[in-house]
C-alpha cells in the first residue's frame, strides 16, 4: 500500500508542479540545518507519507518512524534496530556510511495532520498524542535539535478552533525551528500569524512537491 500511495503521488505531484508558483521566501532566507533527520507524524495522518516522497524526491536520506518516543529517538540513527509492527512503523533510509547507528539526529520533521483512524491504530488518543509530541518537542529543545513544521493537507487537513487537526498544529508549529506550509493550508493566515507571534521563519508553497527544492535548500 505504501509503494502504491507514492506512485499515485509522482505523476500528480509532477502534474501540479508544472504550475507551481514561487515561494514566498527568497531561498536567501531558508534556515539550514544539518543531517541526520527523522521524519515522523504528529497526528498520525497519511500526511506524513508527502513528507518521505519529498524527502527522497529532495535526495534527503532519513530515518522515520510514526510514533517515536523520547528514548528511540535518543537511540539515534537506526532507532535502535526496532522493527515495524502492528500500529507502529519503521524505516532507516540514513546513510549508515556517513552517519553510523547511534548518530544523534540533528533534525526532525513533523508532518502535520491529525487522523482518528489512524492514532487508533497506534493506540493513541487525541490526548496521548498531544502528550507525546510535547515530550519529543521539550527534548528536542534540551538537545538542540532543529524542528521543521510541515503541513501540506490543505483546507481538508485544518479545522474549526480545537478541532484535532488544529491541536496537532497548535503542538508543534509554535515550537518549531522553522514552517513549512502549503497555500491551501493557510487561507487564514493561521501560520504567518504563529511564525509572526513567535518569530519563526516560514516558506509558503502552492503545491506539495515544491516542498522538494526547500528541503534541497534546507540541508544544502
Amino acid at each position: 500500500m505504501k509503494n502504491l500511495k507514492r506512485m499515485v503521488f509522482f505523476p500528480l505531484a509532477i502534474g501540479l508542479l508544472l504550475f507551481a508558483a514561487a515561494t514566498n521566501t527568497a531561498a536567501s532566507d531558508i534556515p539550514k540545518s544539518t543531517l541526520p533527520v527523522l521524519t515522523t507524524s504528529a497526528g498520525q495522518s497519511a500526511d506524513v507519507e508527502t513528507l518521505n516522497v519529498i524527502c527522497e524526491e529532495a535526495g534527503v536520506k532519513y530515518d522515520y518512524c510514526d510514533v517515536p518516543t523520547v528514548d528511540l529517538i535518543k537511540a539515534g540513527v537506526g532507532l535502535a534496530d526496532k522493527e515495524s509492527g502492528p500500529g507502529f512503523h519503521v524505516e532507516v533510509n540514513t546513510d549508515l556510511g556517513t552517519y553510523p547507528k547511534g548518530t544523534p539526529y540533528k533534525t526532525i520533521i513533523f508532518a502535520i495532520g491529525a487522523s482518528l483512524k489512524g492514532m487508533g491504530a497506534s493506540g493513541l488518543t487525541v490526548d496521548a498524542e498531544v502528550k507525546r509530541l510535547k515530550e519529543i518537542i521539550d527534548y528536542c529543545k534540551q538537545e538542540n535539535i532543529f524542528i521543521i513544521a510541515m503541513h501540506a493537507a490543505g483546507t481538508s487537513g485544518r479545522g474549526a478552533p480545537g478541532s484535532d487537526n488544529e491541536k496537532m498544529i497548535d503542538a508543534v508549529a509554535p515550537f518549531a525551528d522553522y514552517i513549512i506550509v502549503a497555500a491551501d493550508s493557510n487561507k487564514d493566515g493561521r501560520f504567518d500569524s504563529i511564525a509572526k507571534d513567535k518569530g519563526i521563519p516560514i516558506t509558503q508553497v502552492e503545491y506539495a512537491l515544491e516542498i522538494v527544492d526547500v528541503i534541497k535548500q534546507v540541508f544544502e
